[in-house]
């Protein structure tokens, strides 16, 4: 996982032609879907051998796998090989930071939508400082095993798969940023989902989802729920792994996480077992992550988890459950007295219509809330009035959750609130609103 520090600037992307020309090559007639398939068990010995070839390779050039050494380009080299026997189409996508040549391994299953691709991604660099297994030999083993599986299971899903190793993440996202900002806006609609696993092997481990996309959340949940193990919300790394270029762009985005430097809690330890005040991941960084960086139950769940979301999600269109809440918890500040602002959310993953009772949760803080007209805004820009201003109405803020019928509208699109100050003298912003479907 990246550091919290400036970002490196990507080298000069290629032509997007080439890139896809090369990524997403013509896919075969998918048999039927196989919605109702269960994912295969991950054996744990083959994500472990894999790790264990990741920290020999490490072992033999220098210590490390990291951008611009030789342990970086042996580990793609190992995991291509892989990948090419199994039937795959890979490619080495180039690019440059810091004056060395960096590669992104993009590697596609025959068959499948060609306009909905479900991608899973890790990345595989590591540190110069060391063999970089849990961070991120542990992702790349469980994707690289999953893609495995996929193969020996001849998957014939709906969507059509592809999986992606990054290089120079640890230099600020480099590689993924380069992938997403050389796919063109066609070929960018096309994605249906990148699911993103950086750091699923913690020796002290938590059990993180990101809170991105609700559908590819709730299939997280949906899985940890079945081995009545709690999750929580991921916050420790948000924004500072591969996912974040996709959600940048408009891709629904989700992933797992079990911890890096933040100290486990004594609740979250009382929770899932391990050492309260001590390092989810001592070794983050360091020159001891290595194979004995490794929790064997955590890895063993994270790799069967990693496979439960691939055969899921890409089985057909999955709907979230009843009471999905779509959110934005971004401040938005209301102009005095001035023009009308607004907060979005995209709703995906529905069918149809929104509901006839959908409800609108608002949380707004304003000094004199009468000042205030408050309007949600379908997709298609449709104006739902949910309150009117009023000189008599002086007491502060607006929370509350309204109902509206919007049976009307498609579900699933960007919705906005929108907020105007019609009145002089008091201030405020949109604190957060939500969408419940």
């Amino acid at each position: 996982m990246s550091p919290v520090r400036p970002r490196s600037l990507l080298a000069a992307a290629v032509a997007a032609t080439a890139l896809l020309s090369a990524a997403a090559p013509a896919v075969q007639a998918a048999p039927a879907p196989v919605a109702a398939v269960a994912a295969p068990d991950i054996p744990l010995a083959n994500v472990k051998a894999h790790l264990t070839q990741l920290q020999s390779i490490a072992t033999a050039n220098g210590g490390n796998r990291a951008h611009g050494r030789t342990g970086y380009r042996a580990s793609v080299d190992y995991v291509k090989a892989k990948l090419d026997a199994a039937g795959y189409t890979t490619t080495l996508q180039q690019f440059t930071s810091g004056g060395a040549t960096g590669y992104n391994l993009i590697a596609d299953w025959p068959g499948g939508d060609p306009n909905q691709v479900l991608m899973a991604g890790s990345h595989l660099d590591s540190v110069t400082s060391g063999a970089g297994i849990n961070d991120n030999g542990s992702g790349s083993a469980a994707v690289l095993e999953t893609a495995l599986a996929v193969s020996r299971a001849q998957l014939a899903p709906d969507k059509h798969l592809r999986f992606a190793w990054w290089g120079a993440e640890e230099l600020g996202l480099v590689g993924s940023k380069y992938y997403v900002n050389s796919l063109g806006t066609t070929e960018r609609s096309k994605l249906a989902g990148y699911l993103n696993f950086d750091m699923i092997g913690s020796p002290n481990p938590g059990y993180f989802v990101y809170d991105d996309d609700p559908v590819i959340e709730q299939t997280f949940k949906d899985y940890y729920a079945g081995l009545s193990i709690p999750t929580e919300i991921e916050t420790e790394g948000d924004g500072r792994s591969d996912h974040a270029p996709f959600k940048n762009a408009g891709v629904p985005v989700g992933g797992l996480f079990s911890g890096a430097d933040y100290t486990k809690t004594s609740a979250q330890a009382q929770k899932w077992g391990g050492t309260a005040g001590q390092a989810f991941d001592r070794c983050y960084h360091s020159s001891c992550d290595t194979t004995a960086n490794i929790n064997d139950t955590a890895l063993d769940r994270n790799s069967d988890a990693v496979a439960h979301a691939v055969w899921t999600l890409s089985a057909g269109s999955v709907t979230p459950p009843a009471g999905t809440v779509f959110s934005n918890a971004t401040d938005v500040a209301i102009p005095d007295n001035g023009g009308a602002v607004t907060s979005s959310v995209s709703v995906t993953g529905r069918t149809g219509n929104a509901p006839s009772a959908l409800k609108v949760g608002v949380d707004i803080k304003h000094t004199y809330r009468g000042d205030l007209v408050v309007d949600l805004l379908a997709p298609d820009g449709s104006a739902y009035r949910l309150k009117n201003s009023s000189g008599s109405d002086s007491a502060d803020n607006v929370i509350t959750t309204y109902t509206v019928d919007a049976s009307t509208e498609t579900a699933n699109g960007t919705w906005r609130l929108r907020v105007q100050d019609i009145a002089a003298q008091d201030t405020g912003y949109i604190d957060s609103w939500q969408l419940t479907f």
